[in-house]
This record gives structure tokens, C-alpha cells and sequence, in this order.
């Protein structure tokens, strides 16, 4: 793999695509760059065409798959800094979306919930890589460690 190469998208089966793209639109923030009528959507940040796909053509009114099968555990969402970190967790609050966790994984501080459809998501900001915790030689050594989520959601504005 290339050092420059990238996750493009994440494609997801949904069973009400409106109540997908409110989800992704209106709590995480994205933009809808196209829609194909009431079966499929894609969004994107910054002007990409798409992060995300949603679709409906094999599941539209379907039920997410039962705990303790195989499939997606989350699709992660890389936001610039804390402070927009801080924005989307401050509307995911509003909402009454409740969140899987919290943690400070060093490298990162990361949020875990589930949108309409019971798909994992987490939403994080990377801290730089200088500020990365190392072992005594100088391996990476990420942690689970708590999030404080009050002091999160104090930078949002």
C-alpha cells in the first residue's frame, strides 16, 4: 500500500434513508453532495464527493443485524480538532443520542455511539504526532484511558 493511501468512503445499508441523512447531516455534519430519490445518498466533508454512502436497496424497513454476528463495528470519523470535536458532541447531547463510551486512546480522543440503524460510529480529533505516548524505546503505546467529556464539551462554542 502506498504511504499516502487513504480510506475513501464508508458505504452503509440503512432502513429509512431520510432518517440516515438527518443522522449524518444534521448530528455529525456532513454534506449531502447527491441524492437518488428515497433510495440512496452520499455526503461528504470539505468537497469531497462522498465519505459516506447511504443505501436502502436491500434493506429498506430492515433491522440491524443481532449482537454477536459478524459485520461493521464502527466507522470512524476524523474531525480537524477539539474544538469541532467538541461541536458535534455538543449536538449529539442535544439530540439524546447516547453514547457507547469515551476514551483518550493518547493518540487520539475518541467518542463511541450508534446511528439510527445501530451502526457503530466514532468520532475523534488525532492529537499530533509529537505528542504521542512512547514507551522507554520509543514505541508507539496508545491507552484506553477516560475521556472527560465535560471538559470536551466546555470547548465547544
Amino acid at each position: 500500500m502506498p504511504d499516502h493511501a487513504t480510506i475513501g468512503h464508508v458505504h452503509l445499508r440503512v432502513s429509512d434513508l431520510d432518517r440516515a441523512i438527518s443522522f449524518y447531516r444534521d448530528i455529525l455534519g456532513f454534506e449531502v453532495t447527491q441524492k437518488f430519490g428515497n433510495q440512496a445518498a452520499f455526503l461528504s466533508a470539505g468537497g469531497y464527493h462522498h465519505h459516506i454512502g447511504l443505501n436502502t436497496w436491500e434493506s429498506r424497513g430492515g433491522s440491524a443485524p443481532p449482537p454477536g454476528h459478524t459485520g461493521l463495528y464502527h466507522a470512524a470519523f476524523l474531525y480537524p480538532d477539539r474544538q469541532s470535536l467538541a461541536t458535534v458532541l455538543k449536538r449529539i447531547v442535544a439530540a439524546g443520542i447516547p453514547l457507547d463510551g469515551a476514551a483518550d486512546h493518547g493518540v487520539s480522543e475518541a467518542v463511541y455511539l450508534r446511528d439510527p440503524d445501530d451502526n457503530g460510529v466514532e468520532i475523534y480529533r488525532d492529537r499530533p504526532a509529537a505528542d504521542w505516548p512512547k514507551d522507554p524505546e520509543g514505541n508507539l503505546r496508545m491507552v484506553n484511558d477516560h475521556l472527560d467529556l465535560t471538559a470536551l464539551l466546555n470547548e465547544a462554542p
